[in-house]
């Protein structure tokens, strides 16, 4: 690994990202990743934050358009509460917080943790919780459904709304609306290594794969002999698909778990692209890349996001952060 020690990763990583974001304030000590104009008068402000490992997910998200603050955790380890209050008091500007949590055990505890105190402290608070992923229920980690791809669009798309001085029940509303009409698959072709461990944290033997992973490595719905990129195609769309039954364009994420080569998931999302339309789903937008990923893990996971003229058109407003870049 591209390392001096484990214990100091993600130290090391956030010093990374204060050299080449200036627009950015990193806090290395707290763990805090702050939009350098926060706060913005009038503006709601959107708080993520999670385990350190998915990147660029969530601090690769701050920005004008997007996230105003992001809470690393160590790696695969949710944040504590006092970094996301440090946040939350670093970017209010009178205007409301949204927590914006994935469904994860130690996220959903420590963010609700995290807004009871700062509502002690005058900060309003509103939460929403992502919970898109199809492929299993009450995973290691989880109460329910896991939080994978969505984030993204849930970050994007109510940061916009927030961008465009919605009120905090609004930009709520709206990051619950597409929460609601998002749904996330993930196929594991390698296994994860951690710092901390050294060696993968699962066992996948080679010519095998898992269908319905985690981000962390989770077990997913079953196991089987490698599959062409197509059989996986038709495999997780459908499995999105019968979950979701859009009946409007949907927006497709074809998103790379972090070992997988761009030239792999452009050609995936060909075959993403050939499913949907045989089953009649029409594409608004498709991002392909690699933006919530699991440390080294190879293979990929497909989001789709159902939209209307308004999610469309927030979608599509200006962001500017390290990852995401369009309209300025």
């Amino acid at each position: 690994m591209l390392i001096n020690v484990p214990e100091t990763v993600v130290a090391d990583a956030l010093r990374g990202i204060a050299a080449a974001h200036p627009d950015l304030t990193v806090d290395v000590e707290n763990r805090v990743v702050v939009r350098r104009d926060a706060p913005v008068a009038g503006k709601v402000a959107l708080v993520s934050g999670g385990g350190s490992g998915h990147e660029p997910l969530h601090a690769g998200f701050v920005g004008p358009g997007m996230l105003s603050a992001a809470c690393p955790g160590e790696v695969f380890t949710s944040p504590v509460p006092d970094q996301m209050v440090r946040a939350a008091a670093a970017v209010d500007s009178g205007a409301g917080v949204l927590f914006v949590v994935k469904n994860y055990t130690g996220d959903v505890l420590n963010f609700e943790m995290a807004a009871e105190l700062a509502e002690d402290e005058g900060i309003r608070v509103a939460q929403v919780r992502v919970d898109d992923d199809v492929a299993v229920t009450d995973s290691l980690y989880t109460a329910g459904r896991r939080g994978t791809g969505a984030t993204l669009f849930v970050e994007k798309i109510a940061g916009a709304a927030a961008d465009e001085g919605a009120p905090l029940d609004r930009v709520e509303a709206v990051a619950r609306r597409v929460n609601a009409s998002s749904r996330s698959f993930g196929v594991a072709l390698g296994a994860v290594t951690t710092p901390a461990k050294g060696t993968p944290t699962f066992d996948l033997p080679p010519g095998e794969l898992e269908l319905g992973i985690g981000i962390h490595g989770e077990p997913g719905r079953e196991r089987r002999p490698m599959m062409t990129s197509r059989e996986i195609a038709d495999f997780a769309v459908d499995a999105v698909l019968a979950d979701l039954r859009p009946n409007a364009p949907v927006i497709v994420l074809v998103n790379g778990m972090g070992a997988t080569p761009l030239l792999e998931l452009y050609g995936f999302n060909a075959e993403v692209q050939r499913v949907l339309s045989e089953r009649g789903v029409v594409v608004a937008r498709t991002l392909v890349g690699n933006y919530v990923t699991s440390l080294d893990m190879a293979g990929c996971s497909v989001t789709l996001c159902q939209v209307d003229e308004e999610v469309l058109r927030l979608w599509d407003a200006p962001v500017q952060t390290p990852a995401l870049r369009w309209g300025r």
